[in-house]
């Protein structure tokens, strides 16, 4: 089936993505973004389906004029939760925490990746979402902007993992840092990298 990118803003529907899954710590991430048609008239609009491409600059950039141009609302579950419940139920609550926002619509919903749960509301789940869909596009933009923010705080509190450019993914860097100073509480317990460490 072949995708209109645009399609989206003539119809009123809603994008969810989530950033983080593949860390080995600090939270996973959700947001779900409602475009306004404005966004049309602003400069990022012909770019915006290359957001896997954008540097850090440009996704900031990115982030400012959706959140201009759009209702969003994020969703974040800690790893705590995410080592007591698994990484795949931990994305479904952030999903469905950032979908409070628009709770009082009726909108449809479109969801990045294959399907792993179901709402009451109409709603679709699109593998590459991000790159058949401008809502689901600019929901990534803005998880991964807000999540990048969020594990550049951690940094200050973990020094020595190098999360400020990592992230909390298994870099050289963080490697480096969690055989130094092993694992710290911001660390996902669950993951076999993290696991190991722990045992030994």
């Amino acid at each position: 089936m072949k995708f209109d990118f645009f399609h989206d803003l003539n119809n009123d529907i809603i994008g969810v993505d989530e950033v983080g899954k593949g860390s080995w710590s600090g939270p996973v991430v959700a947001c779900s973004v409602l475009l306004d048609k404005k966004i049309l008239n602003t400069e990022i609009f012909c770019k915006i389906n290359d957001s896997k491409k954008l540097n850090k600059n440009q996704r900031i950039h990115f982030s400012k004029v959706i959140k201009t141009n759009s209702v969003y609302g994020f969703g974040v579950i800690s790893s705590e939760i995410i080592d007591e419940v698994g990484i795949q139920k931990a994305t479904e609550l952030a999903m469905k925490i950032s979908l409070k926002k628009f709770s009082n619509v009726n909108n449809k919903i479109r969801i990045d990746g294959k399907k792993f749960f179901s709402l009451k509301k109409e709603h679709e789940f699109l593998i590459k979402g991000d790159q058949k869909s401008v809502s689901i596009a600019s929901a990534s933009i803005l998880a991964k902007d807000y999540r990048d923010k969020i594990m550049e705080l951690l940094s200050k509190r973990f020094l020595g993992y190098d999360w400020e450019h990592n992230s909390g993914y298994g870099t050289p860097k963080h490697i480096a840092g969690l055989k130094k100073l092993g694992v710290c509480s911001e660390h996902r317990k669950s993951y076999k990298p993290i696991k190991k460490l722990l045992n030994g």
